[in-house]
């Protein structure tokens, strides 16, 4: 008895030994809790979920183990232990070992799924596939290029040596091949930089980014032209100076010297020396020298210290500045354009048939005279010109205007504005001969001068104006003024927003000064003011605020306490000179009446 169940205590040892290895290799990758359970694994068959898994068994200490082991230990133990594996059947220990062994296949299972997976998304795979393919092509290419090579070297040498042996043939071909892949590699390394240089790539279309504006920037940049404008200013300057002949001597030996240089042919080595020596002074300032040589003394500007903080109306200040220089700058660059297309355009015929017939007489010259003589009638022609002729011509006023030719020509070519100026002249007076013509033709009064006649068919947009401010017949609008200045009056002996500011149009007659409201109603709400009522008339400035002069005009009559004010005019002068200039003529007209 006590030998079987020795061994029977030994087999429960295995048994357990066997229990503690599949335990294990079952927790040897993750937990038992990562995975999905059996019934909930897609990929379970159905015996799988049927079967059912065995509860684990609490292990057993080390000191049981070690009691069951030693069979000498005490009997009570022993036997109690004993009798617990007796107890077991043997189809029970196999169902626990076939558990455990479903277990380690379910989670290679989900191993070997979750590689799958993985390998799914690097694409390793189909990235071998492609690399073996690459390599492939890359060798069949090589090996016909190789083909291609062997051929034409091959192709080379019998060609030139046919009635060479065979032997020969072969040494020749393969020199051949080396002399021609060492030209290449040599070609290659001396040229390949400068063959890469020529191949064709696309445009890229880069936006440049516009810069907000900013007062400061405005201002920094306009110092900036004006300091890269100096130099070209100060050219011209001196260009000038020798022809007004400022500097009697300068301008002498200037004149000498040019002459000289054109009678022996050296105009263009002339020119080419001095602007190397105009490099050279510049180099010499460049190291520290200070050298200043000018025909016109340069007289320094003070420079205004950049202002940090601007305010709002020195800052509107700067952009209306600016704005006007732009707008002359842009005017004048606009008329010599226009001018210079007017000229080839045929505009006026008569003067461009000048510059046909002189390009004619040029180009027949040239075809049938030596270049020297050309040149040096050209430079002749043009040395009297700057040193003389423009001299004279700038002294005496009457003579340019009667023989400078190309003076009389840019200043008798007309630009757009011009053009389309003299167009609505001949259109309107088209028709006002047309008008005049119709209305001698019907029934007139003969007691009615001209003046009055058309007079009476000058109207605004509600009617005649003499009825529109209950004048005479004979009062109109002048002629600087016929569509009148769009204004708002402004009669601050009023308290009625309604009758503080009206919008409408302002007009100057011989006698009258007379304002037409733009609302609808009545007559009443328009101002008729006789000029020799009016005690004083000056320019106004609205709000004191805003910078420049204004745009109003105050008119004071006895009637008023405070002045009236025409504002928002946007031709104020123009309209100031007309009433201002209207206004003297009357008061003195009256005043030697009297006298």
């Amino acid at each position: 008895r006590d030998s079987n169940r020795h061994v029977k205590v030994k087999q429960k040892s295995a048994v357990l030994n066997m229990l503690k290895k599949l335990d294990k290799i079952r927790f040897r990758g993750h937990k038992r809790d990562e995975f999905l359970d059996l019934a909930e694994s897609p990929n379970a068959s159905d015996t799988e979920c049927g079967d059912e898994i065995p509860v684990k068994i609490p292990r057993t200490s080390t000191r049981d183990n070690e009691e069951l082991r030693d069979p000498a230990g005490p009997g009570t133990i022993i036997m109690a232990s004993g009798v617990q594996d007796f107890n077991r059947t043997e189809s029970d220990r196999l169902n626990e070992i076939k558990g455990h062994l479903e277990i380690a296949l379910l989670e290679k299972h989900f191993l070997q799924e979750e590689l799958r997976k993985l390998r799914e998304e690097t694409n390793a795979e189909t990235l071998r596939q492609e690399l073996e393919k690459e390599r492939q092509r890359r060798l069949e290419l090589e090996q016909k290029v190789n083909e291609v090579l062997k051929a034409r070297t091959e192709e080379v040498p019998a060609a030139q040596q046919p009635a060479k042996p065979q032997t020969q043939a072969n040494g020749t071909d393969k020199r051949s091949h080396t002399v021609c892949s060492r030209l290449q590699k040599w070609f290659c390394d001396k040229f390949g930089e400068y063959v890469e240089d020529f191949r064709f790539q696309p445009e890229e279309n880069t936006v440049e980014t516009e810069e907000p504006l900013s007062a400061r920037r405005l201002t920094e940049n306009m110092r900036r032209l004006k300091r890269g404008a100096k130099p070209v200013t100060n050219f011209v300057k001196n260009l000038t100076a020798l022809s007004d002949w400022y500097s009697i001597y300068t301008s002498a030996i200037a004149f000498i010297i040019y002459m000289n240089a054109v009678w022996h042919g050296w105009a263009i080595p002339m020119f080419l020396f001095l602007a190397i020596l105009r490099l050279s002074l510049n180099y010499l300032i460049a190291r520290g020298w200070r050298i200043q040589w000018s025909i016109v003394p340069e007289v320094s500007e003070p420079m205004e210290p950049p202002k940090e903080d601007l305010t709002v109306s020195e800052k509107f200040q700067l952009v209306l500045d600016v704005a006007q220089k732009a707008q002359n700058l842009f005017g004048k660059m606009a008329d010599i354009l226009e001018k210079i297309k007017n000229l080839f355009m045929w505009v006026q015929p008569e003067i461009t048939q000048k510059l046909y017939i002189t390009l004619w007489a040029a180009f027949i010259a040239s075809c049938f005279l030596p270049y020297r003589i050309i040149g040096l009638a050209m430079g002749l022609y043009a040395g009297i010109k700057f040193f003389l002729i423009d001299f004279i011509f700038k002294r005496c006023p009457r003579l340019r205007a009667k023989y400078d030719t190309p003076y009389i020509i840019w200043t008798s070519l007309p630009t757009d504005p011009q053009l389309k100026e003299r167009s609505n002249a001949t259109v309107s007076r088209r028709l006002q001969t047309a008008a005049s013509r119709s209305y001698v033709g019907s029934s007139t009064p003969t007691g009615i001068s001209k003046d009055e006649d058309t007079s009476r068919f000058h109207t605004t947009k509600r009617g005649n104006f003499h009825e529109v401010f209950n004048l005479s017949e004979n009062e109109r609008p002048l002629a600087v003024c016929e569509n009148g200045w769009r204004c708002c009056l402004i009669n601050r002996d009023r308290k009625m927003p309604t009758d503080y500011i009206r919008n409408g149009v302002l007009y100057v007659t011989e006698n009258y000064l007379c304002f037409e409201s733009s609302k609808s109603g009545s007559s009443k709400r328009n101002k008729v003011i006789k000029l020799t009522d009016i005690t004083d008339i000056q320019k106004y400035k609205v709000l004191s605020v805003l910078p420049g002069s204004g745009m109003g005009i105050a008119v004071s009559t006895p009637s008023t306490q405070k002045p009236l004010v025409f504002g928002a005019m946007v031709h104020r002068d123009e309209a100031f000179e007309t009433i201002f200039n209207q206004y003297v003529k009357i008061t003195s007209a009256s005043s030697s009446s009297e006298s």
